[in-house]
């Protein structure tokens, strides 16, 4: 089988770090994208060796629970048979373990077409999680050839990495993330218009960034989604469910008890924002916003007659007429953003001179 299939059939077309939270994970992970071509068929159990040359490389693969649960669970799945990308991820991970570090999270998913595959992993140093998916997709590629007779040197250069510098952490504190497939960028010059202090941070981040490089910040106060209809990603991340989850992305960055803003409608995204600990804020481009989504919402932005209408608990307050020439979604988030703004800095007065 190895004759006929070479290891260097497996090709390496990305290898990133995302170091804020992402698609994925909260947490930083490694990301390496792969065309795995005539391996897509050929699994571990058709290869003789893999196993052995794997358990005897790296001793600690017995630790790995995988999907079965349970202490030796994916040296159960290699004798089954699995596949190159899953192997590559869990290899990556055992370095890192190997070199000193905790490390347990991953995941491996295909790509749009037949042979293409994602592999993310966990990272606690962001150099060393790039050495160790290269490296790992190495030892992967020899263990199929039948060359593979240790690790130790991979191992000696992670833990020559680990001695330097790591880089810093993502720190940066913003007012508000926009994301979505609509008029982020509209968005973001109407709250300009409706008053915000220059001195407030907003930012514009596109599905495709959030999907490469994961959020750009650490922390946000409030959070706008436009929607979730993507047009910039690969076409397996437009279906509903990674779509929501890819654009649900902003809310792992709202501080706790922060605003998101969100469309009526989308039902999963303020779940997922709720889940995070966030105060939900919808949002509608007509007047069909129900009397349940109201009464949940800490504050509800819609159009009525031509005009935006802002609402809370407590009160209603007319947010202008819906102006020609400006996407009205723009219009209205930019509208509740500022609204559910000014209503958290009024709470926060009224408890402060209690």
């Amino acid at each position: 089988m190895t004759e006929l299939v070479p290891a260097t059939e497996i090709q390496l077309t990305g290898l990133h770090s995302l170091r804020g939270a992402n698609f994925w994970s909260q947490r930083p992970v490694t990301r390496l994208d792969l065309i795995v071509g005539r391996y897509d068929e050929v699994s571990s159990a058709d290869v003789p060796g893999v196993l052995a040359s794997l358990r005897s490389a790296m001793p600690g693969l017995i630790e790995h629970r995988c999907s079965i649960g349970q202490r030796g669970g994916f040296l159960q799945r290699l004798a089954r048979g699995t596949y190159a990308p899953h192997i590559i991820e869990h290899v990556a991970l055992e370095l890192q373990v190997m070199a000193g570090l905790e490390v347990g999270y991953g995941k491996t998913r295909g790509g749009d077409v037949p042979g293409e595959y994602t592999v993310v992993f966990e990272h606690h140093h962001e150099q060393a999680g790039l050495r160790a998916g290269a490296l790992a997709l190495e030892i992967v590629q020899r263990a199929f050839a039948g060359t593979l007779d240790g690790v130790d040197y991979a191992v000696r250069e992670l833990t020559a990495l680990l001695a330097t510098p790591d880089a810093p952490p993502l720190r940066q504190r913003v007012f508000c993330g926009i994301t979505g497939g609509g008029p982020r960028h509209e968005t973001r010059e109407e709250m300009g218009r409706r008053g915000l202090s220059d001195a407030e941070l907003v930012v514009d981040i596109s599905p495709s960034y959030l999907l490469e490089a994961g959020l750009p910040y650490s922390r946000s106060e409030m959070a706008i989604i436009l929607d979730a209809d993507l047009t910039d990603v690969p076409e397996r991340y437009r279906d509903p469910e990674r779509a929501q989850r890819l654009v649900g992305v902003l809310a792992d960055g709202v501080r706790r008890d922060g605003i998101v803003i969100a469309p009526a409608k989308e039902w999963e995204i303020q779940d997922y924002a709720r889940e995070q600990c966030c105060r939900v804020a919808i949002f509608a481009t007509d007047d069909d916003v129900t009397l349940r989504d109201q009464r949940v919402a800490c504050a509800v932005a819609l159009v009525r007659d031509a005009r935006i209408v802002l609402q809370t608990y407590e009160r209603t307050v007319d947010g202008g007429p819906v102006r020609d020439g400006v996407a009205i979604a723009a219009q209205v988030a930019a509208a509740l953003a500022l609204f559910t703004a000014d209503a958290l800095d009024h709470a926060a007065t009224q408890v402060a001179t209690a």
